[in-house]
C-alpha cells in the first residue's frame, strides 16, 4: 500500500524558534529532509556541471544531493555566513565521489556572479546546468514598512542576480544546457506581507519564459520550478511571529509544508534529457495549491 502523501512527512504544529537570518539547517525543529538518506541516483547527469546559487540549504541543498548522485560535480554559491551549512552539504557531494568547489560570495554584486560562472569552467572544465535558487524575502504588514534598502537587496538576490549569472553563464554553455529558475507560487498567488518578494518572483516568471525564447536559439532549455510552502531556513528566519512558524503549510490541501527533498526529482527532470522537450515552463510544486 502506497503511503499517505499527507502524511509523509511532519504535520504542523512545528517548532516555534524563530532565527536570525538568513538561518542555519543545523537549527530547524523539525531538521529538514534534503533526501540525505531516500534519494537515489540513476546516472541521469553523469559528467555534467552544475551550478547552484543558495546551494549550502534548503531546496539548493536538496538540489545538489540530487544532482550528485545522478552523476554531476557541483559548485556551490552561497554568502560568507552560511559557511557552515555548505561544507555540511559538500559531504554530500564527496561521499557521492562527485567534484564539488565551494564558492561564498554575494551573487548581487555583478563581479561576484562573473566569477561564479568563469571559476566554475576553469575548475569543473564546463557548465551544464545553471540552477538560479538562492533568495531573499521579509514581511511587513505596510507597504510603508519596506524600506527602500531592503526592497533593493530583494530584487537584487531575487531577480538580478539570476539575469547577471544568465547573461555570463548563455554564451559559454553549450548546446544541451540547460537554466533552471527558482520562481514560487507567491508569484501566482501573491501574499500582501510578502509584497516585494512577491513582486520579484512574479518577474522571475516572466524573465524565464522571455529567456527561454532567446535561449533555445543556441540549444538550451530555460525552465522554472515554482515551490509552495517548502521548510527550509527561510521561514524560521524571517516569520517574526511563533505562531506562523507553527502553522506553516497547514492551509495548503496536503495539511503541511513541503521538504526540500519533494523538490529534488523534478530539479533532475527539468536539467536531463528526459524533459528535451520542455522550455518556457513552470512546474508547481505547491502541495496542492493551483498556480494558475
Amino acid at each position: 500500500m502506497k503511503k499517505d502523501p499527507r502524511k509523509k512527512h511532519k504535520r504542523p504544529p512545528y517548532s516555534e524558534k524563530a532565527q536570525r537570518p538568513p538561518g542555519s539547517d543545523a537549527d530547524m525543529r523539525p531538521q529538514a529532509d534534503h533526501g540525505e538518506k531516500s534519494y537515489k541516483g540513476n546516472g541521469r547527469l553523469r559528467n555534467k556541471v552544475a551550478l547552484i546559487t543558495g546551494g549550502d540549504s534548503g531546496i539548493g541543498r536538496a538540489v545538489v544531493i540530487a544532482y550528485a548522485r545522478e552523476g554531476a560535480n557541483i559548485m556551490i554559491s552561497y554568502l560568507p555566513e552560511e559557511e557552515k551549512d555548505a561544507h555540511e552539504t559538500a559531504k554530500w557531494v564527496k561521499k557521492a565521489r562527485r567534484k564539488c568547489l565551494c564558492y561564498p560570495g554575494d551573487i548581487t554584486r555583478e563581479s561576484v556572479a562573473q566569477n561564479l560562472v568563469e571559476k566554475c569552467i576553469q575548475e569543473l572544465g564546463q557548465l551544464d546546468i545553471l540552477v538560479n535558487n538562492a533568495a531573499f524575502q521579509r514581511l511587513h504588514d505596510s507597504i510603508e514598512d519596506f524600506t527602500p534598502d531592503e526592497v533593493d537587496k530583494t530584487f537584487q538576490t531575487n531577480i538580478i542576480a539570476p539575469f547577471n549569472l544568465c547573461r555570463t553563464a548563455l554564451p559559454q554553455m553549450k548546446t544541451g544546457g540547460t537554466i533552471i529558475n527558482t520562481a514560487s507560487i507567491q508569484a501566482y498567488k501573491p501574499s500582501p506581507q510578502l509584497l516585494a518578494y512577491a513582486t520579484t518572483k512574479g518577474a522571475v516568471v516572466t524573465f524565464t519564459k522571455a529567456l527561454s525564447e532567446m535561449a533555445i536559439e543556441a540549444g538550451i532549455r530555460v525552465n522554472a520550478v515554482a515551490p509552495g510552502p517548502i521548510w527550509t531556513p527561510l521561514i524560521p528566519s524571517t516569520f517574526p511571529g511563533k505562531r506562523e512558524i507553527a502553522s506553516f503549510g497547514k492551509d495548503t490541501p496536503m495539511g503541511r509544508a513541503g521538504q526540500p527533498a519533494e523538490l529534488a526529482g523534478v530539479f533532475v527532470f527539468l536539467a536531463s534529457a528526459d524533459s528535451s522537450y520542455i522550455t518556457g515552463e513552470i512546474i508547481g510544486v505547491t502541495g496542492g495549491k493551483p498556480i494558475s
